[in-house]
């Protein structure tokens, strides 16, 4: 028979690493701020070394354990050597979050091909890139975690925004076939599902008095979300205390997802 562990002890990663894609700035960097406050290592992932290395003296400022890695989280070979650089220089990664991402805003009937791929490869292929990558070491230890970022757009439309919504649908799916196909070799692969927060990548529309009063008014919490507001979310899906969640999404969204 097993010691059962504190309720509180379960949301405790010290000792885990954490890789974070695309945290130099934005979600990615307040999810690294806080998986380090619960006592995880972190390897923060940008393309720019100068702005990892600026978030990075912010994070160590702060007492947390940081390393960097700049790579192309869209190139497969970039990916899968950063990937084994990080497990051979630095240690076995226990977290991975695949937080990189990128939006274009435009009608669908003019949104042209090469756009559309863009996004794709930013969105969507680079989840099956990097979790992939880290999956292989998972595997061979029986152990992991990971965490895709999804939107409420991987259940919601909104106009002007189709390929964006296909793509996060995709990460959406990916996540659960990523669960279905690792479940059995002792990792967890789940989603978190942000609303509308203020972030860079949202900076218009949360400067447009109109569509931030419709927002407002069409989230049950009457508020923009703050990146604050996913870190709790993410440390208990990065810890022991969600250990038997797999292939779940789970949607932080002030209720946007719960009303019409």
């Amino acid at each position: 028979m097993t010691t059962p562990t504190s309720a509180t002890g379960t949301f405790d990663l010290t000792g885990r690493l954490a890789l974070i894609t695309g945290s130099s700035a934005g979600i990615g960097f307040a999810l690294a701020r806080g998986l380090a406050q619960a006592g995880a290592a972190v390897v923060l992932n940008a393309r720019s070394q100068d702005k990892l290395e600026a978030a990075a003296k912010t994070l160590r400022d702060e007492g947390a354990t940081v390393h960097v890695k700049a790579f192309d989280v869209t190139d497969s070979k970039a990916v899968f050597a950063a990937v084994d650089a990080i497990e051979k220089d630095i240690g076995a990664i226990d977290i991975l979050i695949n937080n990189a991402g990128m939006q274009r805003r435009g009608p669908l009937e003019d949104f042209t091909v090469e756009h559309w791929h863009e996004l794709m490869r930013t969105n969507l292929d680079s989840v099956f890139l990097n979790g992939q990558a880290v999956a292989r070491h998972m595997i061979a230890r029986k152990r992991g975690k990971i965490i895709n970022i999804c939107s409420v757009q991987s259940e919601l439309g909104r106009p002007n925004i189709a390929p964006y919504t296909a793509s996060k649908g995709g990460v959406k799916m990916l996540t659960k076939g990523m669960a279905i196909d690792w479940g059995q070799h002792g990792i967890q692969v789940n989603g978190l599902g942000p609303g509308y927060f203020k972030t860079e990548l949202n900076d218009a529309l949360v400067k447009n008095p109109e569509f931030s009063s419709w927002l407002i008014g069409r989230t049950p919490s009457r508020r923009w979300g703050d990146v604050e507001d996913l870190v709790g979310p993410a440390v208990f899906l990065a810890s022991d205390a969600s250990k038997f969640v797999n292939g779940h999404i789970l949607y932080v969204d002030g209720g946007v997802t719960a009303t019409l």
